[in-house]
């Protein structure tokens, strides 16, 4: 019986057991620069598996909260190649998630103060973070959208391709692509977001437009084996809706089946939030979804998330519905999580007040067992 700790080949990832931490935003960037803390603060949880990084940003546009990584300027891959060594020293796996906002940002992190863009000039309801003049943060409206030009996509898609490059330079392992929570890619996927006419609205096919052509790029530019994929059928996160998600992410994924990927990485549920939540008339059904993605010809590890605990998960693996779990908050707490996985130990509680920004408190100050 397969289980939590076994090792696994995902793509061209060697893994040592079967556990990754999620991506988890930590707004501890500043100038979008990884730092010494966030070397220490991945180098400390080094024994999951798969280590995924927080979301970082493909571009100065793709920026949507303050403090957060980016991934196209050279001091921001100098500070995350100190990560990626880090992280390997300590024996561990590390891939980058890649991340364009879309609409969810505000001028004042957005070049020359401008709008956000988006597939439609539609305002999310929906808030980001950013640093007022007294030096303090908090969490705003976002602003107003402008939709882009057709023109303008294949500079998206090439913005995704240099960030491909700019990770393998950086050191990592491999990348993430971020089509999940209601951010670009997942802002052109659902109809609530995306009222196009052109090639990239309307029908599923012209919406999964992007995605796809995102994907050609990354993977023609580092390898299909060290680019994974995340998304998140039915989550409200970030406004993102469409009525009919079972027929389009099907579509997502018998796309996806193209290419021998490293893992795609399922968001079960509403992020962070209820896993039995549904959009549309039905429960989603993600064994099907799976099994679409089989027949299709994927052969790509199976990532899945939310609200996992160590029964779950185990269960998940042990029955073939899931090659990976990943763990999000209980990683912030928990730097050995794994081990406290294996021995089935208790496991710290987090202070949530400390998630966003700040220093090394709630950042490297949990202890792991003696």
């Amino acid at each position: 019986m397969t289980t939590l700790f076994d090792p696994l080949v995902s793509g061209d990832l060697s893994l040592a057991n079967r556990i990754a931490m999620a991506p988890l935003t930590r707004n501890r960037s500043p100038r979008a620069v990884p730092t010494e803390l966030t070397a220490a603060y991945y180098a400390q949880r080094a024994s999951a598996g798969l280590l995924i990084t927080e979301a970082t940003a493909i571009s100065h546009q793709g920026q949507g909260y303050a403090h957060v990584p980016g991934l196209y300027a050279p001091e921001q891959i100098a500070g995350w190649r100190k990560v990626t060594d880090a992280v390997h020293a300590a024996g561990g796996k590390i891939v980058v998630q890649m991340w364009h906002v879309g609409r969810i940002s505000h001028t004042s992190l957005q070049p020359g103060g401008g709008a956000p863009v988006a597939p439609s000039a539609i305002t999310a309801k929906a808030k980001t973070y950013i640093i007022n003049p007294d030096g303090s943060g908090s969490f705003v409206p976002t602003s107003a959208p402008r939709a882009l030009d057709i023109g303008e996509l294949p500079g998206i898609v090439e913005d995704y391709r240099r960030a491909a490059r700019a990770a393998i330079e950086a050191g990592f392992d491999g990348v993430e692509v971020h089509a999940a929570n209601g951010y670009l890619i997942d802002q052109f996927l659902r109809s609530g977001s995306n009222h196009r006419t052109d090639a990239y609205g309307g029908s599923i096919e012209n919406r999964a437009r992007l995605l796809v052509e995102v994907m050609e790029a990354i993977v023609a530019e580092i390898g299909a084996g060290r680019t994974g994929i995340r998304i998140s059928p039915v989550t409200p996160a970030n406004d993102a809706a469409d009525p009919a998600p079972a027929p389009l992410f099907k579509h997502v994924v018998e796309q996806l089946a193209r290419w021998p990927l490293a893992y795609v990485h399922v968001i079960e549920g509403a992020t962070g939030g209820a896993r039995d939540f549904q959009q549309g008339d039905e429960p989603f059904d993600y064994a099907a979804l799976k099994a679409a993605y089989t027949q299709a010809g994927g052969r790509a590890a199976w990532m899945v998330n939310n609200g996992y605990d160590r029964e779950l998960a185990a269960a998940a693996v042990a029955e073939g519905r899931a090659d990976l779990v990943a763990f999000g908050k209980a990683f912030i707490s928990n730097p050995d999580l794994v081990r406290r996985l294996r021995e089935n130990a208790p496991l710290n509680e987090w202070d949530s007040t400390t998630f966003y920004g700040g220093t090394e408190k709630g950042y490297l100050d949990y202890p792991a067992l003696a």
